[in-house]
C-alpha cells in the first residue's frame, strides 16, 4: 500500500483552492503546536532542562496530531494486487466412474493436481465435483445417478466469466441429461482427461422406449422401442416383452455393421382396469460386456372411461371442428355438435358438455344442466347473460374486441398439465373488460400487448360434486395448428384438451387429500411426490402435518417422510431406493384421511448403460476451445503444458480508494500515547 500526501485534498466544490487552504491548514496546524508547546517548556525559562526537548517534542507531535484529525483532509490510497489465472478442475462423481472402476485413477489425478506447487504459483486452482449439478470437492462417492457436463462448463463460465483460466475435466464423456457438451460455446479452453474404458466392445441395447402412460379399457396401446447395435458381424437376436414374468410378445430382429440400428413397432390389448407393469428385453450377445442396457420396464394404466360430449354453440367456427377432432383424439370419447336454437335432445344424455360463445338461448340448458361444462367465450359472447347466472363469473364489458395471449401458471394445482408452449401460441379474442371471477384456478392467465397480468384466460372451478371451466377467447383452432406447426403432429395439443375434458367430464367427488407421484420410475432416481390437502370447505390447508409412509414389498421395511410446504402444496424428494415394488401411505396428522397407492422402482442405471469412455466428444470440446486433451497417468504432462503455456500470466491490479483521515483510529490512539508518555515523565521529573 502507498501513501501520497499528494492527494491530500479537502472535500469542496473547488480543488484547485481546497488544496491550497488544505495545505495551508497543516502548515498553521504544524506552527501553532510548536508554538504551544514552546510557549510551555522553553518560554521565559533561562535555562530549561535537557528532558525539556523530549517533553517538548512529545507535545508538539500529538498537537499537530490532533489538529490533523480536526482538518480531516481526504487521503487517496493506491492498492496493488497481484491477480492469478484461475483453474477450474471438475471431476466427475457419477456412478459411471465406479462402474469403469476408475475411483484410484482419479484420486490419483487429484493429487498430483494439489502436490504441484508449481501449478499453484501460478494458478489459483480451485477444485469442483459435478454429476446433475456441480459443487466444491468436498468428498466423492461416485453414487450420483445423472452426469451434466454442459451444465458444469458453463457454470465454471459464468463464475469466472472475466478470467483468463482454463478448465481441467476429468471424465469419461458420458453425458445422461442436458445439452450436448460437444457444442458448448465456452470462452475457457477445456482440458479433457479422460477415464474408464477407450476400447469399443460388442454391444446391443434398447436405447428408447416409447409407450403411452395410460389406455382405456378393451383398447390396443401401441408400443415402440429403439434397438441398437456396435459390432462387426451379423446378428440375429430376439426381441421380447414380458408382463408377470410371461412372455407377450416376440420378434427376430436382423442387425448388423451395415444396419446397426432398427425400431420395433407393436401393439397390446389392455383388457383389465388398473396399472400394469412391463418389461422389455433384447438377447444378449456372446461376448457382450454390458447386458443391462439390454433390458427395460414400462408401466400403463388402463382406465375405464366413455365419455359422450354435446358441443353447444349460437355460431358457425372454426374452433368447433377443432374441438372436435382434439377431443376424438380419444377413441373413448364422442363428439355432437348442435346449434342452440335446433337442439332437441336432453343433456342428460352427455358426461359433458361445451358451450361455445352462451347467449340468451342457453338459458334453457343452464336451468336444467345436470353434467359439468365448459364455457368458451368470444366476440359474439352475451356476457349480460353470463353475469346473471351466478356462477361466480362477472365480466365488465364492452362491445369492443380486445387479443390476449396465454401465460402458464406453473403454480396451478387442480390437475397435471405441463406446459406445451402456451406463451408462444396466437392470442385468442374476446370482448374487452375487466374480469372478476370467486372459487377458481387458473391454469392460463392473461397476456395484453406483451404485459403478463393476473387476470384468468383459462380457469377450472369446483362447487361440491359440480366442475366447470372458462376459456376467455375464440380462436382456439390457431392453437392446434400453432402446435402442429411446433411438434409436427397434434398429440400435444389434443392431449391437453383431453386433460381438461377428462377433469371436467369425471363425476368422482373432489378429494381432500390428493397425491401426484408415477407408476414407475428408474434405480436412484429423484422420485418427486407432491400432495394437496384441502379443508372441509375445500380450500387450500397450510397448517396441516402430512407423512409419507413407504414400505417395500419385498423386505418389509418402511420409512416415513415428512412432506414440506412449497408453492401451495405439500412436497418430498426421494432419493437412493433400491429396484422394487413399493407401497405407499400418506397421513394427515390428527385427521382421518389418507391416501394409498403403489410404485414400482426399475432396475436400470442409466450410468451403467455405458461400455466405454467418450473420448471422442472430448476431444471435440478440446479442440473447439483450443484445449488439449490427455488421458488417465497423463496429468504430469497437462500440469506441464499448463505451467509453460504463456496464455496464463499473472494480472497486476492497482485501485485507488478515498478515505477520510478521520477514519483512522490509530492516529487518535497514537495522540493519547504521547500525551500519556508525556504526563508519565513530567511526573517523573517532578513537573507536576
Amino acid at each position: 500500500m502507498k501513501f501520497n500526501w499528494y492527494y491530500l485534498y479537502l472535500h469542496t466544490s473547488n480543488t484547485y483552492f481546497l488544496s491550497t487552504i488544505t495545505l495551508l491548514y497543516i502548515i498553521l496546524a504544524v506552527l501553532f503546536s510548536v508554538a504551544i508547546s514552546f510557549f510551555q517548556y522553553f518560554f521565559k525559562v533561562k535555562k530549561a532542562p535537557k528532558h525539556h526537548v523530549i517533553l517538548f517534542i512529545l507535545r508538539s507531535l500529538a498537537l499537530f496530531l490532533l489538529f490533523l484529525l480536526f482538518i480531516n483532509p481526504k487521503v487517496k490510497i493506491q492498492e496493488t494486487e497481484n491477480k492469478k489465472p484461475k483453474l477450474a478442475v471438475l471431476v466427475d462423481n457419477s456412478m459411471s466412474t465406479s462402474f469403469f472402476k476408475e475411483e484410484k485413477s482419479i484420486k490419483n489425478i487429484i493429487n498430483t493436481f494439489k502436490a504441484s506447487n508449481e501449478l499453484k504459483e501460478k494458478f489459483d486452482v480451485n477444485l469442483f465435483s459435478f454429476n446433475k449439478n456441480i459443487e466444491s470437492l468436498d468428498s466423492l462417492t461416485f453414487t450420483k445417478s445423472k452426469t451434466n457436463i454442459a451444465k458444469a462448463i458453463t457454470s465454471i463460465n459464468n463464475l469466472y466469466k472475466d478470467d483468463l483460466g482454463g478448465i481441467v475435466l476429468v471424465s469419461d464423456g458420458n453425458q445422461t441429461i442436458g445439452d450436448d457438451y460437444e457444442f458448448l460455446h465456452s470462452k475457457k479452453a477445456v482440458y479433457p482427461i479422460v477415464i474408464g474404458d477407450t476400447t469399443i466392445y460388442e454391444d446391443l441395447k434398447i436405447s428408447q422406449l416409447n409407450v403411452n402412460k395410460y389406455s382405456y379399457l378393451n383398447n390396443k396401446f401401441p408400443v415402440e422401442v429403439f434397438l441398437n447395435y456396435e459390432g462387426k458381424k451379423e446378428i440375429n437376436p430376439t426381441f421380447s416383452i414380458y408382463k408377470s414374468g410371461k412372455k407377450i410378445f416376440t420378434k427376430k430382429v436382423s442387425l448388423s455393421p451395415t444396419n446397426s440400428s432398427a425400431i420395433i413397432t407393436t401393439n397390446l390389448t389392455s383388457n383389465k382396469e388398473g396399472i400394469h407393469y412391463y418389461s422389455t428385453s433384447i438377447e444378449k450377445l456372446e461376448n457382450e460386456k454390458n447386458i443391462k442396457n439390454n433390458s427395460k420396464s414400462f408401466s400403463v394404466e388402463v382406465i375405464n372411461e366413455q365419455t359422450k360430449v354435446l358441443l353447444l354453440s349460437s355460431i358457425l367456427h372454426p374452433d368447433l371442428g377443432a374441438l372436435k377432432k382434439a377431443i376424438e383424439s380419444n377413441k373413448q370419447r364422442k363428439v355432437e355438435i348442435a346449434q342452440i336454437n335446433s337442439f332437441k335432445g336432453s343433456i342428460k344424455e352427455y358426461q359433458f358438455v361445451i358451450c361455445y360463445q352462451p347467449n340468451v338461448y342457453f338459458k334453457k340448458f343452464f336451468e336444467e344442466r345436470s353434467s359439468n361444462f365448459l364455457i368458451i367465450t368470444g366476440a359474439k359472447t352475451d356476457w349480460n347473460f353470463i353475469n346473471s347466472l351466478n356462477l361466480g363469473i362477472h365480466k365488465s364489458s364492452i362491445n369492443q374486441s380486445e387479443n390476449y395471449s396465454a401465460n402458464y401458471n406453473v403454480n396451478y394445482l387442480t390437475y397435471i398439465q405441463k406446459d406445451i408452449g402456451f406463451n408462444g401460441f396466437p392470442p385468442l379474442t374476446d370482448k374487452f373488460g375487466a374480469v372478476n371471477m370467486k372459487g377458481h384456478q387458473s391454469l392460463l392467465f392473461q397476456k395484453i400487448k406483451g404485459i403478463t397480468t393476473k387476470a384468468p384466460l383459462l380457469s377450472t372451478f369446483e362447487k361440491g360434486e359440480s366442475k366447470y371451466a372458462l376459456l376467455l377467447g375464440e380462436g382456439i383452432w390457431k392453437w392446434r395448428s400453432s402446435s402442429y406447426l411446433k411438434e409436427n403432429s397434434f398429440e400435444v395439443f389434443d392431449e391437453f384438451v383431453n386433460n381438461l375434458v377428462q377433469f371436467l367430464a369425471s363425476n368422482k367427488k373432489r378429494k381432500r387429500l390428493d397425491v401426484k407421484l408415477s407408476n414407475l420410475y428408474l434405480a436412484n432416481e429423484t422420485i418427486r411426490v407432491s400432495a394437496l390437502y384441502l379443508d372441509k370447505n375445500y380450500k387450500f390447508d397450510e397448517r396441516a402435518s402430512l407423512q409419507f409412509v413407504l414400505t417395500n414389498k419385498e423386505t418389509k421395511e418402511t420409512k416415513i417422510y415428512p412432506f414440506s410446504l412449497m408453492n401451495n402444496s405439500y412436497q418430498i424428494a426421494i432419493e437412493g431406493l433400491s429396484s422394487g415394488d413399493y407401497t405407499y401411505t400418506v397421513k394427515v396428522e390428527n385427521q382421518n384421511l389418507t391416501k394409498s397407492g403403489k410404485f414400482k422402482v426399475a432396475d436400470f442405471q442409466i450410468e451403467e448403460q455405458f461400455t466405454n469412455s467418450n473420448s471422442k466428444k472430448l476431444a471435440s470440446i478440446a479442440k473447439k476451445t483450443k484445449g488439449k486433451h490427455y488421458f488417465k497417468t497423463q496429468e504430469e504432462q497437462l500440469i506441464n503444458e499448463l505451467i509453460n503455456n504463456k496464455n496464463y500470466f499473472t494480472v497486476q491490479k492497482s485501485t485507488i480508494k478515498e478515505e477520510n483521515l478521520i477514519h483512522w483510529k490509530w492516529i487518535l490512539f497514537l495522540v493519547v500515547a504521547l500525551l500519556a508518555v508525556e504526563w508519565f515523565l513530567r511526573k517523573y521529573f517532578g513537573k507536576i
